[in-house]
């Protein structure tokens, strides 16, 4: 039976019958803002920071603003089918969780708070390297859910096949390699309040817990935190791979691999000639590189040049339901959101991130709906009008 979605705002209405409000709420566009009230200046700022002056950010959403959907009518669209497989798994819609570290500066239930809320929702959940759980017990947390593992790749091939061993036998199905940050971005907004968590011990349980890791340092992270960290951090920063490199990737994971921060035609050219599965075309939700163009403005002509030979999802802006519509409608097999569902969290822990996820779902599937489209498979370029 497909999923209704967009019933969830029954749902709210019915809740209001006995004076119970929503979590935080439904406009995805004013959860920073709530959530700037409610969390530490530090963690805040690490989660809603961007590079330099934010430009880039900026145009993550400005791209999606130069788009207008052009609604159609009388196309039969009462019901809605949403569902898809991406890199393998069958989804009910086209929404996956995007790998966000250190959520145990956000809430103290983190990782396995939102690996159940996306679990419940049958959403794939994207885990971060720089988790503060381990691979094992979010996995445990997840359940039968779909999971995905996000690699910051170590300068140690010991330790990244290790890492890789462990998500597989943790039931981790794709794995998805950030390619972007393998060194931060000068981002003011940690730099003026002299804010790091990893320096602070957080985001660091996948390494901790990782026999390998282990076996290189004099002490344990137990008894040495502050040498475990800096020979963590030493490992994935200052070092930028090579597409060369990513054969010992497919040698240690016999699952599909994404390639995720692809901005350019040559690069998502060079992923499909490698062998890749997939790539997401990403600037890191402006978390990056300063002054560099809006994600969705990349997407197209990358669609265009590789969309035959792998899968193109997409990530950095997402927001609302008309932003997940425009950019499947432009060619994206799928869409990472991230920072809502964080502020969720915030205000809830996993009745938060449940409460943005299907808001997000619901909103989608009545746009879709009220713009006349029935099936993913309606959507396409002429669902759009350039503003």
């Amino acid at each position: 039976m497909t999923e209704r979605f967009g019933s969830y705002q029954n749902e709210l209405y019915l809740q209001g019958l006995g004076g119970q409000l929503p979590p935080c709420s439904t406009d995805a566009t004013k959860l920073e803002s709530s959530a700037r009230e409610i969390m530490a200046a530090g963690p805040f700022s690490y989660v809603a920071g961007a590079a330099g002056s934010g430009a880039t950010a900026r145009a993550n959403r400005e791209a999606f603003d130069r788009w207008r959907i052009v609604p159609r009518m009388l196309t039969g669209a009462t019901d809605r089918d949403l569902a898809t497989t991406v890199l393998g798994t069958r989804l009910p819609a086209p929404v996956a969780v995007a790998p966000v570290g250190v959520q145990s500066i956000v809430h103290p239930d983190a990782e396995p708070a939102t690996a159940r809320a996306a679990a419940s929702l049958g959403l794939p959940f994207i885990l971060s390297t720089a988790s503060s759980t381990s691979i094992e017990d979010v996995a445990a947390a997840n359940g039968e859910g779909p999971r995905w593992f996000q690699l910051y790749w170590p300068g140690d091939t010991d330790v990244c096949a290790s890492l890789l061993d462990r998500a597989k036998k943790a039931g981790y199905t794709a794995l998805v390699v950030t390619l972007d940050t393998w060194t931060l971005a000068w981002r003011p907004s940690d730099l003026d309040q002299a804010y790091l968590p990893f320096l602070r011990g957080d985001g660091c349980a996948v390494p901790f817990t990782d026999p390998v890791f282990r076996g290189l340092l004099e002490k344990t992270p137990e008894e040495d935190p502050t040498m475990a960290i800096l020979r963590w951090i030493g490992l994935v920063t200052g070092t930028d791979r090579t597409w060369d490199q990513l054969p010992f990737l497919r040698e240690h994971w016999d699952g599909p691999i994404v390639l995720k921060g692809i901005q350019h035609v040559a690069d998502a050219r060079r992923a499909a000639e490698a062998g890749m599965d997939g790539i997401v075309v990403s600037n890191h939700g402006g978390r990056q590189v300063d002054g560099a163009i809006g994600a969705l403005e990349a997407l197209p002509g990358i669609v265009s040049a590789v969309g035959d030979r792998m899968e193109v999802l997409f990530d950095s802006g997402i927001r609302t339901g008309a932003d997940v519509l425009k950019a499947l409608a432009l060619g994206a097999r799928a869409v990472l959101v991230g920072r809502p569902w964080v502020y969720g969290l915030a205000h809830a822990g996993e009745e938060g991130v449940r409460h943005v996820l299907r808001s997000l779902l619901a909103d989608f599937d009545l746009t879709m709906g009220l713009s006349g489209h029935r099936r993913l498979a309606d959507l396409g370029p002429e669902s759009l009008q350039r503003a």
